[in-house]
């Protein structure tokens, strides 16, 4: 069931993009509240093991050793050899065993084979030294590339450590965010207050996650300041495609009501009358006309139109009563009103004699409302249908003109979902906005159908009139109360709610709230944006030396840094210095500009000596009610155990915080005991 339209299919494959959590179809979400965050994000790194630089083997160099004497011994044996030979040849001389020649001959010849023995053995050691000095030069080498990867990681591993720090300390200071819901068994909610930007973010928040779960949605704005631009936005970029009028530039493609029969357009039309005649003939809000006055009305239009056929249409209907009040000559009534010969005797036969004055000046009155309606479904075109429709009133329009739109598209609306059959409750949501222009029995009705069908309702109050304060929570309604300026509507919300309550309001919630600045304006444009930045230096310095001093870990900074010292070496020393500078913005913002404009702004800065700022706790007290930040929403209603008040906050772009959660409070903290 759809309230313009009448049935509309389900966009299929549409869903809501929800980064945590899933949005659930049987509860309502009408805002966000803190929560202290009591796990840490990330647990702190521990000191980075230091590997020991790789040397040259002992044991390798063993080996060489002992494969050089191997290889060498060949040549050292022969050297001997040589040299016993010719101390033996000159101890034979000298005993005069061998002659002087032979003895000069085998000196010679020991002497040759000694001194090749011992370059032989001199290449040997040659090579033997110049192996050892090329594996020292390798691993030395080597060495230096693993004390470079060393050094990379440590500056790794320091960033991470600083980062898990600034997380750390963010999240100390920071809330994990839950959504504030209702049961759908509270089948209407009263929001009294606020303003224009506020009911923007409360529409956005409340409607978003009732498409996501594949409901529909309806949103009459009388407000004439067009708060549904933002959810029209988002929408779009969710992939559906919405339904808008602006009224009344588009009333001809609208056709609300002409689908209706013929007895209950004619008291639609009648009950709009005389919720725009008011008494005394004079347009008022918060009151109408008689049922006398009503019926008369209605069977004065109901014969018009059996006078003009079944198939009457809203221009034929105003042209008729221009015929019955003698409102120009017969012939433009033929002419450019399109009427015919048989029609306008049918209509002058409407009255008798006694009762032709009256008929005609009543004629008049009810011509002169319902003209505004003249061109009302005159071009339909045929579109798709949406889950999202949206009507909202113009406020270039005259504004005689506003209040009969208002008022016929309320009572039409009431008159759809009377025909409508009952339905899943809260598939279809209708928020009504600017709801205080309207009679307390109008919106008695509305409430009444909406309840018998299943339509969840949701009626934004500017304001807090008489009429509209007898209705405020009726029946197991639930109320929000806004930012209320008027000193006599926030006495009575406080009144309403009881003064012995306590509400805290967030940091951010103030921020925003006090961020958040009026302007007029003609765009139709809407903005959402996060922005974060992160800018930070980083110097590390090193020297080293040769010296016999012995060195260990040790600590740089504020915090421990082991881990760029190095370790313990027999004859090195080293110092190093780091120095570490970084700012951390966060930003969420949000423009509107429909007839207004909306700037959001968050800020936050980390340093080392960093403070704790609390949020702001206040009494349900008359003033505190004047000052509540603009996305703020204090509601009550009914729950076990009687009722209960909480703030929230509507902004719907605390979606984008890390910290925020679709997971219900009640249920993380029931996950909490169970663990």
């Amino acid at each position: 069931m759809t309230g313009l339209r009448g049935p509309a299919a389900v966009d299929a494959g549409t869903s809501w993009a929800a980064p945590r959590g899933r949005v659930r179809a049987d509860v309502i979400y009408l805002g966000w509240q803190p929560s202290p965050v009591t796990a840490e994000p990330d647990p702190l790194l521990g000191p980075l093991a230091t590997a020991e630089p790789d040397s040259v083997s002992a044991d390798w160099a063993a080996a060489q050793h002992r494969e050089h004497r191997r290889l060498s011994r060949p040549s050292r044996l022969g050297g001997g050899a040589s040299l016993l030979a010719v101390a033996g040849v000159t101890a034979a001389w000298l005993a005069g065993i061998l002659a002087g020649g032979v003895v000069l001959l085998v000196a010679a010849a020991a002497g040759c084979s000694a001194g090749w023995c011992a370059r032989a053995a001199w290449r040997a050691r040659r090579a033997l030294n110049a192996q050892l000095h090329a594996e020292e030069l390798r691993v030395a080498a080597y060495a230096e590339v693993q004390r470079k990867q060393a050094a990379a990681r440590h500056e790794v591993h320091a960033h991470e450590v600083r980062a898990r720090r600034q997380r750390r300390s963010a999240a100390r200071h920071q809330s994990r965010w839950y959504p504030v819901t209702l049961p759908t068994a509270v089948h209407r909610i009263d929001i009294a207050g606020g303003t224009l930007a506020g009911w923007s973010a409360l529409l956005t928040m409340l409607a978003a996650p009732r498409l996501a779960a594949g409901g529909e949605l309806t949103v009459l704005d009388l407000t004439e300041g067009a708060a549904a631009t933002d959810l029209l936005a988002v929408a779009r970029q969710a992939g559906i495609t919405p339904l808008v009028w602006v009224l009344p530039t588009d009333l001809p493609r609208l056709e609300l009501g002409t689908q209706l029969p013929p007895d209950v357009l004619a008291d639609v039309l009648a009950q709009t009358v005389g919720v725009a005649d008011g008494p005394a003939g004079r347009p008022a809000r918060g009151a109408a006309l008689g049922p006398a006055d009503v019926a008369r009305d209605a069977a004065l239009i109901g014969g018009v139109l059996r006078a003009l056929g079944r198939d009457a249409t809203m221009p034929q209907l105003i042209a008729g009563l221009r015929a019955l009040a003698q409102i120009g000559s017969p012939a433009e009534h033929l002419g450019t009103s399109g009427l015919t010969h048989a029609q306008l005797a049918s209509l002058s036969n409407l009255a008798g004699r006694s009762t032709q004055r009256l008929a005609a000046e009543r004629a008049w009155l009810i011509e002169a409302r319902l003209r505004v309606l003249g061109t009302l479904a005159t071009s339909v075109a045929s579109v798709p249908p949406s889950r999202l429709q949206v009507a909202w009133l113009d406020r270039r329009a005259p504004a005689v003109s506003n209040d009969v739109l208002a008022a016929y598209v309320v009572i039409a609306l009431t008159a759809v979902l009377r025909q409508a059959p009952p339905g899943p409750r809260w598939q279809q949501t209708i928020c009504l906005l600017g709801a205080e222009r309207l009679p307390g029995d109008l919106l008695d009705r509305l409430c009444d159908a909406a309840e018998i069908v299943g339509a969840g309702l949701v009626l934004g109050y500017r304001s807090i009139p008489g009429h509209v304060r007898e209705r405020l929570g009726r029946g197991d309604a639930a109320v929000g109360f806004m930012r209320l300026g008027n000193a006599d509507d926030a006495r009575i919300a406080a009144e309403h709610i009881g003064t012995e309550h306590r509400f805290v309001v967030s940091q951010l919630t103030d921020t925003v709230g006090t961020a958040i600045t009026n302007t007029s304006g003609t765009s139709y444009t809407s903005t959402v944006g996060t922005a974060d930045s992160v800018t930070g230096s980083d110097s590390i310095t090193r020297t080293s030396g040769r010296s016999r001093s012995h060195s260990r870990p040790g600590a740089f900074g504020p915090m421990p840094m082991a881990d760029f010292a190095g370790s313990a070496s027999q004859d090195l020393s080293s110092s190093a210095a780091v120095c570490d500078s970084r700012a951390i913005t966060v930003g969420i913002s949000t423009g509107t500009s429909w007839g207004r404009s909306t700037s959001r702004a968050i800020g936050g800065t980390d340093t080392a000596a960093m403070t704790m700022q609390r949020s702001r706790e206040s009494l349900v007290e008359q003033h505190e009610l004047q000052q509540l930040p603009q996305s703020a929403v204090l509601l009550c209603y009914p729950a076990p155990g009687g009722r209960r008040v909480v703030l929230a906050d509507a902004n719907p772009a605390i979606m984008a915080l890390p910290t925020a959660t679709l997971a219900t409070l009640a249920t993380h903290r029931g996950r909490d005991d169970d663990d």
